[in-house]
């Protein structure tokens, strides 16, 4: 079974997000460069969590359609990828 594997079209998708985000995390550093007023600089810290949590939404998605339904379909390993994807969804949440 191969690890790390995401859709083509999840990707492109990932991919784009990541770039914005990573934009968003060089404004930020140009805010604090500036000196921009606190509370705008926490708002826009507040965007790029979002968007970061948006990627991964899109990540744990793609593994539970993909590499979770393969292993109960296939009936090979799915009580270790259950037991991966309750691992993978606790660091998510933090919990």
């Amino acid at each position: 079974m191969q690890h790390g594997y995401i859709r083509a079209s999840d990707k492109e998708k990932v991919q784009n997000r990541l770039r914005r985000i990573e934009g968003q995390v060089r404004g930020l550093q140009r805010m604090v460069d500036e000196e921009v007023y606190c509370v705008a600089v926490l708002t826009q810290i507040s965007s790029a969590i979002a968007a970061l949590e948006k990627v991964g939404t899109i990540l744990l998605k793609d593994h539970v359609e993909h590499c979770v339904r393969e292993s109960i379909e296939k009936g090979e390993g799915a009580d270790e990828k259950i037991e991966e994807l309750t691992a993978a969804v606790e660091r998510f949440l933090r919990v």
